[in-house]
């Protein structure tokens, strides 16, 4: 850990993945024990550093950043597991005293498991009705301006309390002072109802008048020559609400000048949408709020009866990660979000479940030799890898999957073909009325930085419930990459064709790492702690800008004699060290989270950059699945 902590050109957040992933290894090489010291010792260091932070920002009032909340997170899983551990040591001094293990209860969980509509099954998701309630809650503790009436009916409150302290001070025999109190309250108790009720009435009259004025405005602004669509209504009455909003509240005026002022600072763009739906009583906050239910109305039964006949069951291991053996973690907000320990096994072994295919005979009971893969053949054939699994070819003396009666993913598909298609259009209805309400924004820097600024809130109470339809949708590919990690963990780069060339010329170096390219496969497992596609799509780009990196440094380091201007890797070497940091990172469920930032990412960015990191992980992943089946065909 001191090694960790004391190099200052490392972030905390990559120091505190490298010594979680350090337990996570001890874990796997069934030492619980030490293990269970190093989860600890990534808590202290965790908890250190954060107290580091706030420390050093008290003074200047910085908000908390985004590492933070990763950090927070990442001691929160190694909290679990070290819970987990502790348990499994708990149990192993129990078993050579008793000759029957007693069950021992599961450590408590601060997260609340609610039932779902599965007969009492219980389910890590909160049903529609409370998700709703909790996205609310917001703009009902909106403080609220009191009505004329309610203004009255306060200070008629008080006039009675004054009243009645007077007439306990006065003697029995004051009865006429106490007429004269009693006939006074009632007088300016009658007078103020009267006043507040003509108040009420010529406010409400304004009001109606306001309202109208606005509509007219509002009908202008979405004139037609045809009948306007359900949809155009809708947005037309929202469009007439923000009129109403901004003559009640001076911050969108400002804005707007602000964005005259500076057309092009996208900066100003990213604090005006942040703040803008931050608000929980403008309309098209409100709006984000209601589009959010929809969504999670949709998706919840699918997940909740994913089992039921006609679909395809969710992951058995809905805790937490497809891993051969792995322990089961508890449901979170991050339950999909963190990598289980890989725990060894003589073999592997199928899952349980109705969509797990039996093990295949003469597969293979431990890792393939690295000659098995050689480096000419390791990419040959990339458009096999991309295919479907069912138009995929078989090795030799493999049996096709076998295929249970019943059992189809039509139903699922569809629904989240629905889904997703009612994301991208509440995304696209948000957009246009920040679009409508704020002018200034229309223009395609602008769109494109608003865009990013509604996925972000929009995505990040929706992407764990996402991400499980994904997950049971691409479930068989998920197990074969799996089964693929567990295989390989132990594999040197050159079984899946990495050059010699970019290797380190000295492994045991100091900062050289536990592994290659272990900085790119940290930056890649922070993929999975965040909940926007825009972001996990930058994890992606920075990963492989690390391989980049690291590849230049491993080949300056053996060939002092670069020429200037030439790159050391190309695309034909950036595939197999891709498909090695992808087999390192432990991660089937990437297999999932590709497939979801594939429907969601924007149209510009797949044919840039981002798309091409992108498609290159996809193709690294396709071939990570089908190394046993290619060292068994060989």
């Amino acid at each position: 850990m001191a090694a960790a902590a004391g190099d200052g050109s490392v972030k905390p957040l990559q120091c505190a993945m490298k010594l979680a992933n350090g337990a996570i290894e001890l874990d796997t090489g069934n030492r619980p024990r030490e293990a269970y010291t190093e989860y600890l010792r990534s808590i202290h260091y965790i908890s250190q550093v954060l107290l580091e932070e706030v420390e050093a920002t008290k003074e200047a009032g910085e908000t908390v950043t985004s590492d933070t909340s990763k950090m927070l997170k990442l001691a929160e899983q190694c909290l679990e597991r070290a819970q987990s551990t502790a348990a499994k040591l708990g149990k192993t001094c129990l078993r050579p005293a008793m000759p029957v293990a007693a069950p021992v209860p599961s450590p408590a969980s601060r997260h609340r498991r609610v039932y779902s509509d599965e007969g009492g099954k219980l389910s890590p998701f909160l049903p529609p009705e409370i998700f709703q309630k909790l996205q609310v809650v917001e703009s009902q503790s909106s403080k609220k301006e009191l009505t004329p009436l309610e203004e009255a009916s306060l200070q008629n409150q008080k006039l009675k309390a004054a009243y009645e302290a007077r007439m306990a001070r006065l003697d029995p025999s004051q009865a006429m002072q106490k007429t004269s109190l009693t006939l006074s309250l009632q007088r300016q108790m009658m007078e103020n109802l009267v006043i507040a009720k003509a108040r009420e009435d010529t406010l409400q009259r304004k009001m109606e008048e306001r309202r109208l004025r606005l509509q007219e405005a509002a009908n202008k602004r979405f004139c037609s020559q045809v009948a306007l669509t359900p949809e155009e209504r809708e947005q037309r009455a929202l469009y007439a609400a923000i009129l109403e909003y901004e003559q009640d509240h001076d911050w969108p005026k400002h804005w707007k000048a602000k964005l005259k002022r500076s057309p092009g600072d996208l900066s100003l763009v990213t604090s005006l949408v942040s703040h803008l739906l931050s608000v929980p009583d403008h309309p098209i906050s409100q709006l984000l709020k209601k589009l959010q239910c929809a969504v999670y109305r949709a998706l919840y039964p699918i997940v909740s009866k994913g089992a039921a006949p006609g679909c395809c069951s969710l992951p058995p291991d809905a805790d937490g990660l497809l891993a051969p053996g792995s322990r089961r973690l508890r449901p979170s907000q991050s339950l999909y979000c963190m990598p289980s320990p890989l725990e060894p096994s003589p073999a592997p072994r199928p899952l349980d479940g109705p969509c797990a295919s039996p093990p295949r005979p003469g597969s293979p009971a431990g890792p393939p030799s690295p000659q098995l893969l050689g480096k000419d053949s390791s990419f040959e054939d990339l458009e096999q890898f991309l295919a479907p699994p069912e138009r995929r070819g078989r090795g030799p003396g493999e049996r096709p999957e076998p295929q249970i009666p019943g059992l189809r993913k039509e139903p699922m598909l569809e629904q989240l073909k629905g889904t997703v298609q009612d994301i991208h259009d509440a995304i696209d209805r948000l957009l246009s009325l920040t679009l409508l309400a704020f002018e200034g924004l229309n223009t395609a820097a602008s769109k494109d930085r608003c865009l990013a600024c509604i996925e972000e809130p929009f995505f990040s109470p929706l992407w764990p419930l996402l991400l499980a339809v994904y997950r049971s949708v691409h479930r068989l590919r998920e197990e074969a990459l799996s089964r693929s990690m567990e295989l390989y963990r132990n594999a040197p780069p050159a079984a899946v064709g990495v050059p010699t060339r970019l290797l380190p010329q000295d492994p045991e170096a100091a900062g050289a790492g536990p592994y290659p390219y272990c900085a790119a496969a940290q930056e890649l497992g922070l993929l999975v702690l965040e909940s926007c596609p825009q972001k996990k799509l930058e994890c992606i780009v920075r990963a492989l800008r690390v391989i980049c990196a690291c590849a230049e440094d491993y080949y300056r380091a053996r060939e002092t004699a670069l020429q200037p201007g030439i790159a050391a890797i190309g695309a034909d070497d950036l595939l197999p060290i891709l498909s090695f940091v992808a087999l390192k990172s432990g991660l089937p469920q990437l297999v999932s989270e590709c497939a979801a930032l594939e429907e969601f990412i924007h149209e510009r960015y797949l044919i840039g950059e981002e798309g091409y990191c992108l498609t290159s992980l996809q193709s690294a992943l396709s071939y990570v699945e089908l190394l046993p089946r290619r060292a068994l065909g060989k």
